[in-house]
C-alpha cells in the first residue's frame, strides 16, 4: 500500500510539473488509474511465462509447419514509455510435441507487457518457444507501430519489421520462405 501511495504521489507531481491541477475534477483519479494501467501493462514482470503452457504441450506425429498469424499485441517502448502496438506471426515446425495454438498468442502477449525494445521481444518469444518445445526450428515475425516516433518531432508513419529465426527457420531458406509466404510477407 505504502509503494502505491508513493507512486500516486509521484504522478501527482508529474501532473503539477507538467502545468495541470492535479487537485481538478477530471484529474483527482488520474493517479489511481494510472497505476491500475501500469500494472496492467507490465504483469510480465510478475508471471512466469512457463505457468502459460503448463498442461499444454502435447505428444505428436506431426512435421510440417505450425503458424499462428496476425496475434495482435500493445507494449511499451523501454526508451520513452510510449506505446507501440500491431501484430506478432509465429510459426514452428515440432519434433514430436506441439503447444496449444491459443497458448502462443498468450507467450505473444507475456512478452509484450514489459518495457520493452521491439528486436528483444521478437528473440524473446523465439527463444522460450524453442526451449519450451524443441522444436525443428521457429520463426517469428512482429511487425510494429511506434508512437514514440509517430507523436514525437519526426512524425513518421512508419513500421517496423522484426524476425527471429531459430533451427531450421534460420538454416534453410526454403523453410524461411514458406513461412513468409504463409504469413503473406515475400
Amino acid at each position: 500500500m505504502r509503494r502505491s501511495n508513493e507512486m500516486a504521489e509521484l504522478m501527482r507531481r508529474l501532473l503539477a510539473h507538467i502545468g495541470e491541477d492535479p487537485d481538478r475534477e477530471g484529474l483527482i483519479e488520474t493517479p489511481r488509474r494510472f497505476l491500475e494501467m501500469l500494472e496492467s501493462l507490465t504483469e510480465g514482470y510478475r508471471q512466469d511465462p512457463k505457468e502459460l503452457i503448463t498442461g499444454a504441450i502435447f505428444p505428436v506425429k506431426y512435421d510440417q509447419m505450425i503458424v499462428v498469424k496476425d496475434i495482435l499485441f500493445y507494449s511499451l517502448c523501454e526508451h520513452h514509455i510510449l506505446p507501440f502496438f500491431g501484430r506478432a506471426h509465429v510459426g514452428y515446425i515440432p519434433d514430436g510435441r506441439v503447444i496449444g495454438m491459443s497458448k502462443i498468442p498468450q507467450i505473444v502477449e507475456h512478452f509484450s507487457k514489459k518495457l520493452q525494445l521491439q528486436e528483444r521481444m521478437s528473440e524473446e518469444i523465439a527463444d522460450f518457444l524453442m526451449d519450451a518445445l524443441t522444436p525443428k526450428g521457429v520463426g517469428v515475425v512482429i511487425e510494429g507501430f511506434h508512437l514514440c516516433m509517430a507523436m514525437r518531432e519526426l512524425q513518421k508513419d512508419a513500421h517496423l519489421v522484426t524476425s527471429a529465426v531459430k533451427g531450421i527457420f534460420r538454416r534453410d531458406p526454403r523453410t524461411r520462405a514458406e513461412f513468409m509466404q504463409l504469413i503473406g510477407r515475400r
